[in-house]
């Protein structure tokens, strides 16, 4: 406990509060960048060759392989695409199928905000820092008088940008990995997007006959005649 009170004192030390809170932040940043990229990893985001070996088996009418291959997904789509495939096709099970995949999306995305937050706020509580700063350096500058040392105010400059480096230190691999977690996020919404399209509105439907059998009555059992039927006189 004492080496923590110490670490403590140190830090106020050389940059103030606005550090300390930093440093809490950059901890707590971390640990949610660490909890996002277990949550992708366990809900293979972005990995989806079984998904789209289904949608591609199922435009092409294959539903025995389509299925097959959806079984054999562990992504977090699988369910959706499974509840698009085996239930009865409508525009009600379209909407709902859509929202299910868009709460899914709003699972993963949660948390995102929070990274934004800091990317956005790391450099304004820097730069407050600074400003406190040197607002506390040019007052001893003015309380030393005709004796003014120029150490005096270097130090309290240096001090006070320290706070601005551990801003931006805070703020811009954040806002590197929330970029990179939105990119991913958005790709997810294109595969999706397509893939659902496919399961709707496919270029063969599954157990449909070719189209030169489908000219053949199956009632009449025969072709109908090509030309005019001669009449008997």
């Amino acid at each position: 406990m004492t080496l923590i009170q110490e670490a403590i004192t140190r830090v106020l030390d050389l940059g103030g509060p606005v550090v300390l809170l930093l440093l809490c932040v950059s901890v707590l940043t971390a640990a949610l960048v660490i909890y996002k990229l277990w949550q992708y990893q366990a809900a293979r985001v972005g990995r989806h060759r079984q998904l789209a070996t289904a949608v591609a088996a199922w435009d092409n009418g294959d539903r025995e392989r389509a299925l097959k291959a959806l079984g054999e997904s562990r992504s977090y789509l699988g369910p959706v695409l499974r509840m698009a495939l085996t239930s009865p096709q409508s525009a009600e099970l379209s909407e709902r199928v859509d929202a299910e995949a868009e709460a899914r999306f709003a699972q993963l995305e949660r948390g995102l905000g929070a990274l934004d937050m800091v990317a956005q706020l790391a450099p304004l509580m820097g730069l407050f820092g600074t400003v406190i700063g040197m607002i506390e350096a040019f007052q001893k500058l003015q309380s030393a008088g005709s004796s003014v040392d120029p150490s005096l105010l270097a130090g309290g400059i240096w001090v006070a940008l320290l706070t601005t480096a551990a801003g931006l230190a805070v703020a811009m691999p954040t806002s590197l990995v929330l970029s990179w977690l939105t990119a991913r996020m958005q790709r997810e919404r294109v595969f999706a997007n397509q893939a659902l399209r496919v399961v709707f509105a496919p270029q063969v439907s599954a157990g449909s006959q070719p189209a030169a059998a489908a000219q053949i009555s199956p009632e009449a059992g025969v072709a109908p005649p090509v030309g005019p039927v001669a009449h008997a006189g």
